[in-house]
């Protein structure tokens, strides 16, 4: 019902942090899906302790105040959460569109809970080792907490997986966020050119040229021709079948020619062909696309240009960097392959930015053909773009916390009988009420701290490998959004700790300790 009303009732905070539109209302395909989760979820984390039931004798429950079941489920009831684990993953997989992202991200979600146990382990042992060190003994609070941390069957591995994970999701997101802004502010506004021009006739180029650099702050005016072309076969097969769905092939391309190396780009391997070669078609290919999809110097691709079938052998590979904006090419033709195919030119302007009205007031009055693209714009949008996936992402990750934090209070509320009867003992021996609680929030801030120090772990290495291997871009620490990290769990386990321990601090020890005889 959440999931259902929610978006409505924020409908229209949605739809101004997504920079493409969205249809808010029920929609009850994704309710259904949603449900099968749900009812996966609830048999899988259910069958476990129901299982350990039958492992409890009917005596302990009399003789004892809880039966706690001890053991592992028999093999059958593994076999069957195994099988529903798979079911749901499978779903997920299934309905995402996706399927191996799905199958990734719910590999990562096991290795990070698996992770979190492993710190949650080592949080305990330290925790029991440090309890024990000279340096506590004159600080009474603090060895309490460290000793209940470091205690079997405490709530600290509920407590760092119940936020672990949720704020894991918020680090990486704010690190792989951070990063693509600084990249986006910093980078490229440096080396952007101010505009890209389209559709320039050959019999304008020059004209345009003239115009443009008469301008004092024009810096550089950089020009191709320009035609447009699909990748049909590769080595006489259908390209679909060699390269899959790779972009390159997935519909046409910008295609240019050039007597001479392009400046923008460096021969890796190969030659270019000579100044006045007149023979059989030849291409240049960028060289990162072409060992994407698996090319070799001499193998051939036939482009379709304009209805022709042009068939070049692959010269040399070219190291393109596409992330300057400046002009680049995926294939580049020698100028006799495309003799009399008509085409236009395009140009990048690369002006101080005060002249950037003057100039588009310029060319547009003179030259209406022209299509004035201004990157300062493009990048406005690439960014609005990010802010948007980032803030879909970030609230993902809020429901993943919010859920943390639900099962937070439950675990809390859990051990409420624990903290009654230790703080009846504490009272007795001659602890005061602050005291007691002074414990109970530093147990509840060095849990939070683990659990943020952990998850600030995991987000950095995930948001380091999202930027080098995903982005291909340099990864930058940033200390703001890791900090807060950090003081969310601290936060978070202080205030249900505190909430959970107001009344053990108001019973009196005398009937608690009663009872427990």
């Amino acid at each position: 019902m959440l999931g259902a009303l929610l978006p409505i009732l924020l409908a229209t905070i949605i739809e101004t942090s997504f920079p493409v539109p969205i249809a808010v209302g029920l929609h009850f395909p994704a309710l259904a899906e949603a449900a099968l989760y749900g009812f996966l979820s609830a048999l899988i984390f259910t069958l476990w302790p129901l299982s350990q039931a039958e492992n409890i004798r009917a005596a302990t429950l009399f003789r004892a105040a809880s039966g706690q079941p001890k053991g592992r489920p028999r093999f059958k009831f593994l076999l069957l959460i195994f099988m529903l684990t798979a079911a749901l993953i499978a779903a997920a997989a299934l309905f995402s569109g996706s399927p191996l992202l799905a199958l990734w991200t719910a590999a990562g979600i096991l290795v990070a809970l698996g992770a979190l146990v492993l710190s949650a382990i080592a949080v305990r042992r330290l925790s029991a080792r440090l309890a024990r060190t000279k340096f506590v003994r004159n600080h009474p609070a603090l060895r309490l907490a460290l000793g209940a941390i470091g205690g079997a069957g405490g709530e600290t591995t509920s407590v760092i997986l119940s936020l672990g994970l949720g704020l894991a999701v918020l680090a990486s997101v704010g690190q792989i966020d951070s990063n693509l802004r600084n990249s986006i502010a910093q980078d490229l506004p440096k080396i952007a050119p101010a505009y890209f021009f389209l559709d320039i006739q050959p019999d304008q180029l020059s004209t345009f040229v003239e115009k443009v650099k008469s301008d004092q702050r024009v810096s550089r005016v950089d020009t191709a021709p320009m035609l447009r072309g699909v990748v049909t076969h590769i080595n006489n097969i259908d390209a679909r079948d060699v390269a899959g769905d790779h972009w390159v092939i997935r519909g046409d391309r910008g295609i240019t020619y050039s007597a001479f190396p392009t400046k923008n780009a460096t021969i890796t391997r190969g030659t270019w062909w000579s100044e006045d070669y007149t023979g059989s078609p030849l291409v240049s290919v960028a060289e990162e696309e072409a060992l994407e999809i698996g090319l070799e110097l001499g193998d051939t691709l036939t482009i379709n240009i304009l209805g022709r079938e042009i068939k070049a052998t692959i010269s040399n590979f070219r190291s393109v960097d596409f992330s300057n904006a400046s002009i680049n090419f995926v294939l580049t033709l020698n100028p006799g392959a495309l003799a009399g195919a008509p085409h236009t030119n395009i140009a990048t302007v690369y002006a101080a930015k005060e002249a950037e009205a003057d100039l588009l007031r310029a060319v547009g009055s003179r030259y209406p053909n022209i299509t004035a693209i201004r990157v300062r714009d493009a990048i406005a949008r690439v960014g609005d773009a990010l802010k948007g996936i980032a803030t879909a992402t970030s609230y993902g990750a809020g429901v993943t916390l919010l859920s943390g934090f639900v099962v937070l209070i439950g675990a809390a509320a859990a051990g409420e009988p624990a903290r009654v009867f230790e703080a009846a003992v504490l009272k007795t021996l001659g602890a005061s009420r602050l005291r007691i609680l002074i414990s109970f929030a530093l147990r509840s801030i060095i849990l939070g701290a683990a659990a943020g120090c952990v998850a600030l772990l995991t987000g950095v290495l995930s948001g380091w490998a999202v930027m080098v291997f995903v982005m291909k871009s340099e990864y930058q620490f940033f200390g703001w959004p890791a900090f807060a990290i950090i003081m969310g769990g601290v936060l978070t386990t202080l205030i249900t700790g505190l909430i959970f321990a107001w009344r053990p601090l108001m019973l009196r020890p005398a009937s608690i300790l009663r009872g427990r005889e």
